[in-house]
């Protein structure tokens, strides 16, 4: 199927927007609207703290799993002689889902909880796998892959409104579940101004021709390990930042603003993914992200101050969506054939990550004398993860250099 040309078809920038406000909607919302809640959860006696941490974890394993779903699809597809599923079909199905799931965090039924954090994991890893793969495919084919940065936005939009929404709701004494209605009525409107663009198959790519050297699988297997320790390295803070903040500075009037500022930061790295040159090795930019987000965790423990934190929260926002795609982009150089099922390959791999995160958390700080004992050695040993993985990039480069 041909792609559309620009004069007949959504022009490259209404792509690039269809894409932002579907990872705002899935990422922003779906995944991380629970960290600016997780406080008036606290406050309204519906969680522990224990209980949140696992309430976290099944929304990472339902995005391990979905992200699984996405690599094994197109292979079981293949062999089955079945049509794989549309990208936009599957984008708009994880949109619905991702608005009923975040609703029912509002009804007073806690012992759904998990089961609906779980299902919007799901829900997040397809729609990212499926809006990366359209979008990226579609502006290529129009001649604008430069733009694929705005489509990253997208999650630093939703992180910075969800953020400011719970500092508003908390200023004004709203109750959590009402937070949650809230989000899911956002969800409702940005996914509906998605919608309309989200058409359209992206062609299918060329068959492997008989001189293509395929990337050996141990390269494709240790990009994915050193990917999945950024999911690893930055989940802690991305979790805990609001509760971390609060130990550390009770009482400040600016608590509420460093999730806000995280998510700015996510929206400004992406933004300035535009201007970056595209011969420029993706491996060597992972590095340099990698260091930022590992010196945007140790910060949170060694200058637990309002500096250190808006530092870090900067720091640690500025690569993340960055991170991600340029990740997608190495992906794409890898396996230009069958590129789909190794970005679900590599969101599995760091949704394994995630996963792993709140349970050391959990454990830590069942082991230390003071919750700032235990937040504060689990971060340090995320900053380690996110050094192992700029590690195995540099290997990864140096290796294949000339």
């Amino acid at each position: 199927m041909h792609s559309p040309s620009p004069a007949s078809g959504p022009r490259p920038l209404a792509i690039a927007l269809a894409g932002l406000l579907s990872l705002a909607v899935a990422m922003g919302i779906g995944r991380f609207a629970f960290t600016p809640l997780l406080p008036m959860m606290l406050h309204d006696g519906t969680v522990t703290l224990g209980q949140a941490s696992w309430l976290a974890t099944a929304n990472y394993l339902g995005y391990w799993l979905g992200a699984m779903a996405c690599a094994v699809l197109p292979a079981l597809c293949r062999r089955r002689g079945w049509a794989a599923p549309a990208h936009t079909a599957a984008v708009k199905t994880g949109l619905v889902a991702t608005v009923v799931l975040t609703a029912t965090m509002a009804l007073p039924l806690p012992a759904l909880w998990p089961a609906a954090r779980f299902a919007a994991g799901v829900a997040s890893a397809l729609v990212f796998v499926y809006v990366s793969g359209w979008c990226l495919a579609r502006l290529t084919a129009l001649g604008a892959p430069a733009l694929a940065g705005i489509i990253f936005v997208g999650p630093g939009l939703g992180i910075a409104a969800s953020g400011l929404a719970a500092s508003a709701m908390v200023a004004l004494g709203v109750q959590a579940a009402t937070g949650w209605a809230v989000f899911a009525l956002l969800a409702v409107g940005l996914s509906a101004i998605a919608w309309v663009q989200l058409r359209g198959r992206v062609a299918a790519p060329p068959p492997p021709q008989a001189g293509d050297a395929p990337t050996p699988r141990g390269t494709l297997w240790l990009f994915s390990l050193a990917y999945g320790l950024a999911g690893f390295g930055y989940i802690i803070t991305a979790t805990f930042l609001p509760v971390i903040a609060r130990q550390a500075l009770p009482g400040s009037v600016w608590l509420d603003l460093f999730w806000p500022l995280f998510g700015l930061g996510v929206a400004g790295g992406a933004l300035c993914t535009v201007r970056l040159p595209v011969h420029w090795d993706r491996r060597h930019l992972l590095m340099g992200c990698y260091a930022m987000q590992a010196a945007g965790v140790l910060l949170s423990v060694w200058l637990p101050s309002l500096a250190g934190f808006a530092l870090g929260s900067l720091l640690l926002g500025l690569p993340f969506t960055a991170i991600t795609l340029f990740a997608v982009q190495e992906a794409r150089r890898l396996r230009p054939h069958d590129a789909s099922a190794f970005i679900g390959l590599l969101t599995a791999a760091y949704g394994l990550g995630q996963i792993a995160g709140p349970p050391l958390v959990a454990a830590l700080l069942a082991r230390s004398a003071t919750p700032a004992q235990g937040f504060a050695w689990s971060l340090e040993i995320a900053a380690a993860a996110l050094v192992l993985g700029l590690v195995i990039y540099g290997a990864l480069a140096r290796r294949d250099a000339p």
